[in-house]
């Protein structure tokens, strides 16, 4: 999960995902982080305001901590999802050539043309945390679908 800063949306995405997986019973087959295309904020929690959105729903972001992505990612992780198209132009220039078709959109599975981006509520009020969490909990529980159908392929 990545996001220009990652104290906002891709923390918010890792912790939504991951409580996805757990629920889904798919924890210790997927490997869920987070990181920033920018080192803005590295080493900080995330933002008060995305942590107390997300604790209100029952999410718990506070053992995460901001890093930036890095070229070991690319090795790392079978899918690298971005918050929205500014993320993934920084992530193509980052990425192997080999590496390209692991990349996608955060929201990708909701089915917007063109991509639906995944809003920055950082400059916003409260409201905007919850859009973000709203978004990403859709497209979390389908994105859980997807892996779980792979996982099951992989296992035939």
């Amino acid at each position: 999960m990545v996001c220009m800063g990652n104290i906002c949306r891709s923390p918010t995405a890792e912790g939504v995902l991951r409580a996805h997986l757990q629920q889904a019973g798919l924890a210790g087959q997927v490997a869920v982080d987070s990181a920033g295309t920018h080192g803005y904020h590295i080493g900080e929690a995330p933002d008060p305001r995305s942590s107390k959105a997300a604790l209100q729903r029952g999410y718990d972001l506070s053992a995460q901590r901001a890093r930036q992505v890095s070229a070991a990612d690319f090795q790392r992780f079978d899918l690298i999802l971005a918050a929205d198209r500014a993320n993934m132009t920084a992530l193509r220039a980052l990425c192997p050539p080999d590496r390209v078709a692991r990349l996608d959109f955060i929201l990708a599975p909701l089915g917007q043309v063109p991509v639906l981006e995944v809003p920055d509520p950082y400059y916003g009020g409260a409201g905007g945390f919850d859009r973000v969490l709203d978004l990403i909990e859709q497209a979390s529980a389908l994105w859980v679908d997807r892996l779980r159908q792979t996982l099951s392929m992989a296992a035939d």
